[in-house]
């Protein structure tokens, strides 16, 4: 039951997220969809973490070059994903509200993510073929 209560909480918080990357874009006084590009970094951010995972057989190490790695580019994306927003902004893009906007629902996206690997990553009894 623990399992379920963590995926509707992480779910409600990416959707509060995505709520505020979408005012961002949509509000009347913005309209401008430049921001939108940072769904790429949304996606692509775990995809470092997962290759990690897989290539690395010590499981009882506390760090590996691979995972330094992953976490290394992983961070890379995060902060471009937060540097985007900032550089549109600056060019004159879009304006600073919807900056701010964005870089709000950066923040809510990429914790929301972070829970999700707090929550589901251990190795604890969960498992996804209950669901």
């Amino acid at each position: 039951m623990a399992g379920i209560k963590a995926l509707v909480a992480l779910s409600f918080s990416g959707a509060i997220g995505l709520t505020f990357l979408m005012l961002g874009c949509a509000l009347e006084s913005y309209k401008v969809y430049w921001p939108l590009f940072v769904l790429i970094f949304y996606a692509i951010s775990p995809i470092p973490y997962f290759i990690a995972i897989r290539i690395s057989d010590d499981t009882d190490a506390a760090s590996s070059a691979c995972r330094e790695l992953a976490f290394f580019f992983t961070t890379g994306i995060v902060v471009s994903a937060f540097g985007l927003p900032i550089v549109l902004a600056r060019v004159g893009v879009i304006l600073w509200g919807a900056c701010g906007l964005v870089l709000a629902g950066n923040a809510v996206i990429f914790l929301t993510i972070l829970g999700f690997f707090i929550v589901f990553g251990r190795s604890d009894d969960f498992s996804w073929e209950q669901w």
